[in-house]
């Protein structure tokens, strides 16, 4: 690497920071050797999305990656090949790969292996395409569902989104790059704690919750799980742009954590530092403060990073030593994945992967497990032979409103709409006119499809209303199909995505957690039947006002649960599949309660002397880990090892939990903490291990964690990390509100703070019990 580091030009360097979009070399729907010689000529960094920014099917996908990494090593000077990076929020967004379910969906499983399962397939099918990196996972912790990528994050607890996101990340790059595909961990950092929910504003975080809760996931993926890149945010901490923020991005990444990856940027966000931020007078300037401060590679196209930085080069305001250093990265990483060995793929083989039956089968099984049954009052499961179903709302016969923003589906639309207004994000760029732009959601069954192809014509169906259109005339018929039925099934929420026709997604953040359009006024038409109602929830944030989830027999939060989030839905309402998802966010009564989380301090949560608000509970509609089922589970048991443990040893926790019902079913069994002694505040609860079980009726299953010392220290009055000595209590329970208090330990030590290693998980090991 040092060598061909040493034969390179200036502009050859400079080309191995920046991007160019797959569409900028395709013309006709094929690649073109007549713009890659343009856009080519002195080799490239990246390729910014063949799969995900035009609408080539997989084999077509394969085949125009092959051809740039074929013009770049045969055509340009030194040979060096691409990394096509592609979007991976909920699977590969292209046009024939799979469509999980959205994060939100996956958190609320409880279960990593399931994340870890999801992103090797993700990992497998962009191989077979072509593609090496994924910009994903969102390590975002988010306690304000009004920003509209909540969707994209794994919730509220640091601890969850770091376990969610570890898996993911080994999952993605695998054994070794060179059959893996590199993470990207977004976005560094806080970007979800923004002013207002909305999205790209300043976050305001003081230095010890920035780093116990917002830092904390991404150390643990690069510490744990071997993390290859992180993007850096669009927004401000302390009024430094994160791209520009060398505090974060080399000091504490790098120097602290001992990163040796690649700082990617957000799309556009270098120029952003100019032109949004207003923190750089212009291109030349935000080039130089995004490359010094650690920042490694412009996304999507190259623009400051081109001739900005090159006048800043030559004229010594960017040393040759700070850009060698990032392009070593950047080559590192592609000897790594193997592409100077193996830099194309197998155009006839991409069919049998992309969207191979044995994906599916994991997407399904990942939305069995996301959906959160909220509330029942018996109506469900819903009995065979019960009589007529009515199926209304404006996402029961939609299954674009199943995917999640980050799909192809959605994702194709905001290039639809960049064309007509010439700009995307904001910014000004051009896609060609001869670019094809196609929707595809061909072949992907609605929660009408699913619930007939069970009941056939037991199923009466009425759209009702749209997601946000205001008219009112399908009330009528929906109240009509609701008063000859024997219940009513309403499919309500969110249509998710990036244009001004969506109401959850990137940059669709909301001012209210009621649903959209006139969806609530529909509740009220269709409860007054008196037929009981059932409410399944397709959105990416908590939502629906108090009469929905008060009056409502049942809620089922779907999230956008993919393309195999129909058959899951129709599934668990008809008790095939008992429902066993928990959420991963508490799930405020109103936008008034914002922020509202479980681990708050001691002194929050609460309106001294009160408690309450004037005008509400201060507690959530449903709390976090919340989640019903159809089988009754209890804790039998539950006991610690020791009462008194060393720093640096740990302490066993063994819970007995029993199926008292007359079905199998699966509970997550939740462990918090709670340290009282601390010489700084902490919160009344942490979470720190879970364990999903499958019980059959009547039986047992024990339960052992082992949380070592380590794993509960915190950042004391010097901001340095510290295990105390001191009394810890711990609870074990179904939820952030539904414990038990199991006993307590103390921490013991030669000194008040004994030097203990941080340690970022402990173990969780189920087995049953006669």
């Amino acid at each position: 690497m040092a060598d061909l580091l040493a034969r390179m030009t200036r502009e050859e360097k400079l080309a191995q920071l920046g991007s160019a979009w797959a569409f900028s070399l395709i013309e006709g729907g094929h690649y073109s050797a007549e713009r890659a010689r343009t856009v080519l000529r002195h080799g490239l960094g990246h390729v910014t999305r063949v799969a995900g920014a035009t609408s080539l099917k997989a084999a077509q996908v394969a085949r125009v990656a092959n051809a740039i990494q074929r013009f770049l090593v045969t055509e340009t000077r030194l040979g060096i090949p691409a990394i096509v990076h592609e979007e991976v929020c909920s699977g590969v967004m292209a046009r024939e790969a799979t469509v999980f379910p959205q994060a939100i969906g996956v958190a609320s499983t409880w279960e990593p292996e399931l994340n870890r399962l999801l992103a090797d397939a993700v990992r497998t099918q962009m191989r077979a395409m072509g593609s090496h990196q994924g910009l994903s996972p969102v390590l975002d912790v988010v306690r304000d569902p009004r920003w509209g990528r909540t969707e994209e994050t794994y919730g509220e607890d640091p601890y969850l989104v770091a376990r969610m996101g570890a898996a993911f990340v080994r999952g993605l790059q695998g054994d070794s790059l060179a059959e893996g595909v590199i993470a990207t961990a977004k976005h560094f950092v806080g970007y979800g704690a923004s002013e207002g929910g909305l999205n790209w504003a300043p976050a305001h975080l003081p230095p010890r919750l920035l780093r116990e809760v917002y830092l904390y996931p991404f150390e643990t993926a690069v510490r744990e799980a071997g993390l290859q890149s992180v993007m850096a945010g669009y927004h401000e901490l302390d009024g430094i742009p994160c791209h520009a923020n060398g505090e974060l991005l080399s000091d504490v990444l790098r120097g602290e954590w001992g990163f040796t990856g690649t700082v990617v940027s957000d799309y556009f966000a270098v120029d952003d530092l100019h032109s949004y931020h207003h923190f750089a007078q212009d291109k030349r300037r935000a080039a130089i403060l995004a490359l010094t401060a650690g920042t490694d590679v412009e996304l999507p196209a190259t623009d400051a990073y081109a001739d900005p930085l090159a006048d800043a080069l030559e004229v010594g305001e960017v040393g040759e030593g700070e850009l060698d250093e990032a392009v070593s990265r950047v080559l590192r990483h592609k000897f790594e994945l193997g592409l100077f060995e193996n830099p194309y793929v197998d155009e006839a083989a991409v069919a049998v992967t992309v969207n191979a039956e044995r994906h599916q089968e994991v997407a399904l099984e990942i939305a069995r497990r996301s959906l959160v049954l909220l509330k029942n009052d018996g109506v469900l499961p819903l009995r065979p032979g019960a009589g007529t179903v009515a199926l209304i709302g404006p996402n029961a016969d939609d299954a674009r409103h199943l995917l999640g923003d980050y799909s192809f589906a959605a994702h194709v639309e905001s290039l639809m709409q960049a064309r007509e207004r010439q700009g995307l994000l904001g910014q000004m760029m051009t896609i060609p006119d001869d670019l094809e732009i196609e929707e595809s959601t061909e072949g992907l069954p609605s929660v009408r499809d699913a619930l007939m192809a069970r009941l056939g014509d037991r199923v009466r169906y009425a759209r009702g209303c749209d997601v946000i259109d205001t008219s009112k005339d399908g009330f009528d018929e929906a109240v009509a199909a609701a008063a000859a039925a024997d219940v009513a099934v309403l499919v309500l929420g969110d249509r998710s995505g990036l244009t001004t026709q969506a109401t959850t997604g990137e940059s669709r953040d909301r001012s209210s957690l009621e649903l959209p359009g006139v969806q609530e006024d529909l509740v009220r038409a269709v409860v007054a039947t008196g037929t009981p109602v059932v409410a399944v929830l397709v959105a990416g944030r908590p939502v629906g006002g108090d009469f929905l989830h008060e009056e409502c027999a049942a809620v089922l939060m779907a999230w956008l649960p993919g393309q195999t989030g129909a058959q899951a839905i129709a599934e668990v309402l008809l008790g095939e599949v008992n429902p066993s998802g928990k959420l991963p966010i508490s799930y405020p009564r109103s936008v008034g309660q914002i922020p509202v989380f479980y681990g708050h301090k001691v002194s929050g949560g609460r309106s001294h002397w009160h408690g309450d608000y004037v005008d509400s509970p201060v507690s959530p509609r449903y709390c976090f880990g919340h989640g019903l089922g159809y089988a009754p589970f209890v804790i039998e048991q539950a006991t610690l090892d020791r009462t008194e443990v060393t720093a640096g040893e740990g302490v066993a926790v063994e819970v007995t939990v029993a199926n008292t019902g007359d079905r199998a079913g699966e509970e997550v069994v939740q462990l918090y903490i709670r340290d009282p002694e601390a010489t700084v505040t902490r919160p009344v609860l942490e979470l720190k291990g879970f364990a999903r079980v499958s019980v059959a009726p009547g039986r047992r299953a024990a339960v052992r964690f082992h949380v070592p010392t380590g794993q509960l220290g915190f950042y004391g009055r010097d901001m340095t990390y510290t295990v105390e000595t001191g009394h810890i209590d711990v609870y074990v329970g179904f939820s952030s509100d539904a414990h038990t208090h199991v006993g307590a330990f103390t921490v013991t030590g030669d000194a008040d703070r004994p030097q203990v290693q941080k340690v970022y998980t402990g173990t969780a090991g189920v087995g049953e019990l006669p």
